[in-house]
């Protein structure tokens, strides 16, 4: 009887470590997509010309950022993000807007290099004009440097599969 009951004690244990685990991926999963949909926000925001929703947004993604564990993405580079995007947050102003969407992109492409921040694919895009890079939830060209006066402006230059 003790064997069974120490059989059936171990077999709750594993069990209920498992389950755990998977909750907890689930969690950061869905947390670093609630990132990369904050930061496609101000991107698309940024295109839009708005920037009361690209500061809205940046909100958004510093609050996502502020909720990520330090063992999935580091301290420093976490920081490195919500410096940027707290820039973005606390100012209407487009053209410093678009600057510091230029870091906030390079760290964001690194960290999409790195870890896996969504199910669909995001495509690094450049634009020549700027020399800079963004990330995109799609092929299509649409430039948050420049907006309107230069919508098309760049290329995809790799597809990060996530």
């Amino acid at each position: 009887m003790k064997k069974i009951f120490l059989i059936v004690a171990i077999f709750a244990t594993a069990f209920l470590q498992n389950s755990f685990g998977q909750d907890s991926t689930t969690k950061t999963q869905t947390q670093l997509s609630q990132l990369l949909t904050s930061y496609y926000g101000i991107k698309d925001a940024l295109v839009a010309g708005n920037a009361g929703k690209a500061s809205a947004s940046a909100g958004e993604f510093v609050k996502a950022a502020n909720g990520i564990d330090y063992k999935i993405i580091s301290e420093g580079n976490i920081h490195a993000l919500l410096k940027d995007a707290g820039t973005i947050s606390e100012t209407k102003d487009l053209k410093k807007q678009r600057e510091k969407f230029a870091t906030l992109s390079a760290n964001m492409i690194t960290l999409a290099k790195s870890i896996k921040l969504g199910t669909k694919p995001a495509y690094e895009t450049y634009c020549p004009m700027k020399k800079s890079s963004w990330l995109s939830d799609s092929k299509t060209i649409k430039n948050p440097y420049y907006g309107n006066a230069m919508l098309s402006c760049g290329n995809v230059v790799e597809t990060i599969n996530q």
